[in-house]
């Protein structure tokens, strides 16, 4: 008689998955593996159905990540395929704000690389906030507006209190200006700010931008193939049948 066919125990199904036997009762326990029979002596006795839905669960996680595919497997194993659908919807959709973003954080750094204003050099290395303003043209409120979105943070002058904008603090006004001028909304100009800080330059910030790109796509990879994964299993007509309930499994103690 087959493994397969006298069913598999714990170590079976963490050796084939290359996991620890404490895991596979862990996945067992929380809803990621349906209710699993159990032998009189009160051992968990697996088949197929578990180690396909291990594969599915491993799949759907390099997509939609550990919690999202422990919820749909829950939800799958609990009869409530609306729910997994919902998560796996949800999934979709937060990928798809993260392309737009990053779309936009494109778009918006491009506008600012094609603007070349003729502005005259700073007068020197730090200004204070009316300065600024007569530099590039704009009023102290927009400055402070700024400020306070968080796009700004000069510092103060330990005896005054009066703002001081050094270089990288004139650099970011003067792009926030442009990229106000194309009418970009203040909370897509932070995320720029905060590659052009990381990066330290825009060709940086655009290979940034083509590696994030990249691995969304290949999340995106990772998601259809975890969706294969879930509709083989629930269509498989065995998502719904087949081993016991929790509370029928219930009473044994394996070793």
């Amino acid at each position: 008689m087959s493994r397969t066919e006298a069913g598999l125990r714990p170590i079976d199904l963490a050796r084939a998955a290359g996991l620890s036997t404490q895991q596979i009762r862990n996945y067992a326990d929380t809803g990621i593996l349906p209710p699993a029979s159990r032998t009189p002596a009160g051992y968990r006795r697996f088949s197929a159905r578990h180690r396909r839905a291990l594969l599915t669960y491993r799949a759907l996680t390099r997509g939609y990540g550990r919690g999202a595919a422990h919820a749909i497997m829950e939800a799958v194993h609990a009869g409530d395929l609306p729910r997994a659908l919902t998560l796996v919807d949800a999934g979709h959709a937060a990928l798809h704000e993260q392309r737009l973003s990053l779309q936009a954080t494109g778009e918006a750094l491009e506008a600012v690389a094609k603007q070349t204003p003729e502005t005259p050099a700073p007068p020197r290395s730090e200004m204070r906030i009316g300065e600024v303003a007569d530099y590039l043209g704009v009023r102290t409120s927009a400055l402070r507006v700024w400020e306070s979105a968080g796009l700004l943070a000069p510092k103060r002058d330990p005896g005054t209190g009066y703002r001081r904008f050094g270089p990288s603090d004139l650099r970011d006004a003067r792009m926030i200006n442009m990229l106000r001028q194309g009418r970009h909304p203040l909370p897509q100009i932070q995320p720029i700010l905060d590659g052009l800080r990381r990066t330290g330059s825009t060709d940086a910030l655009r290979a940034a931008l083509t590696q994030r790109h990249a691995e969304l796509v290949q999340q995106a990879t990772a998601m259809l193939e975890g969706s294969s994964h879930l509709h083989h299993y629930v269509t498989a007509g065995e998502a719904a049948s087949g081993g016991e309930t929790p509370q029928q499994a219930g009473g044994a103690t394996e070793p």
